[in-house]
Order: structure tokens, then C-alpha cells, then sequence
């Protein structure tokens, strides 16, 4: 995809039973949106058709296509993942829902690494009735890992400038800290780097992490994490990046510190999921970096207790379709950059400009 194109944008369509496919009705019944991408939607004709009638004042059209050649540039396309009638039951956590959402998954995937579509907004899934012998992935970013077989991802909430990675993502509690290892800090730390520089556009990122234990463990009296791995890891980090810490967590989130930096690495979920989605206010966006594609989705869960009723707001979901066009094109930029020295070497020269002009102040 040239800078300048129009990038088709896939759309997972979630458990059946949930709130996405509403979601994707609300959002891609704009259709301001086909002047910045061409949607698929990967379901079936049924599923969009049930789900239409519960947002009767939504006008909702599209292209139904049973082959990615045939997508249509001037209209919303849904590409059929299957043809068979699914019984579908809003609000109801069963074994069909979680099927037919890896069945829209699956296909949706293979477009995206076939290169049929440009970027991927997944709805949401459960991660109960996903589980099969041939799914056994806790979410989409392990799942994602493996599918495109990378060696690490960082899961990352963002929210405009404010962006949240994870050291550990979907661990009970007591496994958390046996995975806070040296080799995994320095390993998220560098994904995230990399992320900020080519995916967000930022020439010189700069990255706050936090401690796992309180208070950042008050110099080992509280757990020794800190002092035996986190500092290490930060001490070898700060050869090839602009990082600090750690911070403990309830301080650096109350005195709004997250505000300083352009990423924030916590260790475990709640530790940074809780403070995001409360300062977020509902718009946040999950990312998963460390991907040869972009991939994003809305901030929340199936909601199944309001699934079909016509009261999910879509708000998150919008905010993942235009975090990952803006994604898109700022991979274009950084990629279109390194290929142009000058363009670069511009782009170098005002941000040290930049740094000069705060030293100053």
C-alpha cells in the first residue's frame, strides 16, 4: 500500500452473541469512512442481517463477496466466512458464539497476512468459549504472535498520547512475577521503542517503567524485583533508548507522571489497564506492537448483558478505525523516510532543534 492509496481495512467480527457486530454497524454506516478505506467485514450476510434490525434507525448497506478479489473500493464489503444457518442467541455465552468469531478471526488474518487487506480492527472476543483443540490462546495477542511468528508482541493501550504497554498480559496473579524476567523487560522495552519510532511517528521516545512490588519495593524491603532485575534491565536499556524508572504504580498514575512520557511499561494487566481505562474515559484503543501488520481493537469486552439491545457505544470501537489508518500511514512516513536520506535527515535535524530549544528553557 502506497502512502497515498486507500487501504482496505479488515473487521473481525467478535462473538456472535456479543455487542461487536453492533458496533460495526453503528461505526461503518458512515459513509464518510469509504473516504479513508475500504472496510470487509468478515461474517455472513445472516449474521449483519439479524443484527440490522436491532439499530432500525441505522441505514446499513454493503457488498456481499465470496472472494477478496471482488472487494469494492465504493462500498462497505462483507466477505462471507460461511454459508450455513448459526443460531444466534444475544447475550448468551455458548459454544457457537466462540466458533464462528475464530472462524471470522481465521479468515480475517490470513487476508491480512495475504496482504487482501491493509490494517485489522478485531471485535471483541470471550475468552472462555474460544477455547477448542485448535484454539487455545488466551486473546487475539498470542494468537496473533503465533499466527505471524514473531518472537514477542507488546500488548499497548493507547489512548491519543497516552499509551500503556505490558510486560505480562493475561497471567493469574501469582505467575506474574516468575515471567518479570531481564530478558523479558529488555525484550518488551525494545518492541515498544520501536513501536513509538515507526508506528506513532516519534523520533526520540521516551518511556517511564513501573516496579511490580509497592512502592517500587522501597530499595528491597518490599520484595526485591526491583534491585535484582527491573533496575538491571533499565541500567541495559538505557544504552540504546530513553527510559527511566521504576516508578511505583499508584503514585506515578496519581501525580498524572504518565503525562511525561510518550509509553508507560507496566508489569501486569491491572497494574496498567486499571489507571488507562479510568483516564481514558472510554475511548481507549488496543494495539498490538511488534507486528509486520497493525492490528487494533476497541478497549472492552463482549458485553454480553447488553448484547442486542441496541446500548453499546461505539465510541472505542471508531477510536481503533482511526488509530489504525493513522497507524498505517505513519509506517508509510517512517518507511518512506528511511528510504529518502534527506527526508531523514530533515526530520533528525528538527528534533534536535527541538531538544536544544527545551534544554534552553
Amino acid at each position: 500500500m502506497s502512502p497515498a492509496s486507500k487501504p482496505n481495512i479488515g473487521i473481525s467480527c467478535g462473538d456472535l452473541n456479543g455487542i461487536g457486530i453492533e458496533l460495526i454497524i453503528k461505526v461503518f454506516s458512515d459513509n464518510r469512512i469509504l473516504d479513508q478505506c475500504t472496510p470487509v467485514i468478515f461474517a455472513s450476510n445472516k449474521v449483519i442481517n439479524f443484527y440490522r434490525k436491532s439499530v432500525p434507525e441505522i441505514n446499513f448497506n454493503y457488498q456481499s463477496i465470496k472472494e477478496l478479489s471482488r472487494i469494492n473500493s465504493k462500498q462497505v464489503n462483507v466477505f462471507n466466512c460461511w454459508e450455513e444457518e448459526v443460531s444466534i442467541t444475544p447475550g448468551q455465552l455458548n459454544e457457537t458464539g466462540g466458533m464462528y468469531a475464530i472462524k471470522s478471526l481465521r479468515a480475517a488474518v490470513e487476508a491480512l497476512k495475504q496482504n487482501h487487506v491493509h490494517g485489522l480492527i478485531t471485535a471483541p472476543i470471550h475468552k472462555k468459549n474460544i477455547q477448542s483443540p485448535g484454539f487455545n490462546f488466551t486473546g487475539h495477542t498470542p494468537f496473533l504472535k503465533s499466527f505471524f511468528n514473531v518472537n514477542d508482541v507488546v500488548m499497548m493501550l493507547c489512548a491519543g498520547s497516552f499509551r500503556v504497554g505490558l510486560v505480562t498480559e493475561h497471567l493469574p496473579v501469582k505467575e506474574v512475577a516468575q515471567n518479570i524476567t531481564r530478558e523479558n523487560i529488555l525484550s518488551k522495552l525494545t518492541i515498544l521503542h520501536q513501536s513509538l519510532m515507526k508506528d506513532f511517528g516519534i523520533e526520540k521516545p521516551k518511556i517511564a517503567v513501573l516496579g511490580l512490588n509497592p512502592h517500587a519495593g522501597d530499595e528491597g524491603l518490599i520484595g526485591k524485583e526491583e534491585e535484582e532485575i527491573i533496575k538491571p534491565a533499565l541500567k541495559e536499556a538505557k544504552h540504546s533508548m530513553i527510559v527511566t524508572g521504576p516508578y511505583s504504580a499508584d503514585a506515578f498514575f496519581a501525580r498524572r507522571y504518565h503525562e511525561r512520557f510518550d509509553a508507560v511499561l507496566a508489569m501486569y494487566h491491572d497494574q496498567g489497564l486499571i489507571p488507562f481505562k479510568t483516564l481514558s474515559v472510554g475511548e481507549g484503543v488496543n494495539f498490538t506492537a511488534g507486528l509486520p501488520a497493525v492490528r487494533t481493537s476497541p478497549d472492552h469486552g463482549t458485553a454480553l448483558d447488553i448484547a442486542g439491545k441496541n446500548k453499546a457505544d461505539a465510541s472505542s470501537f471508531l477510536a481503533a478505525f482511526f488509530e489504525c489508518i493513522d497507524i498505517l500511514r505513519r509506517r508509510n512516513d517512517y518507511e518512506e523516510s528511511r528510504k529518502n536520506p534527506l527526508r531523514k535527515m530533515t526530520s533528525e535535524v528538527l528534533a534536535n532543534a527541538e531538544d536544544e530549544k527545551i534544554e534552553e528553557q
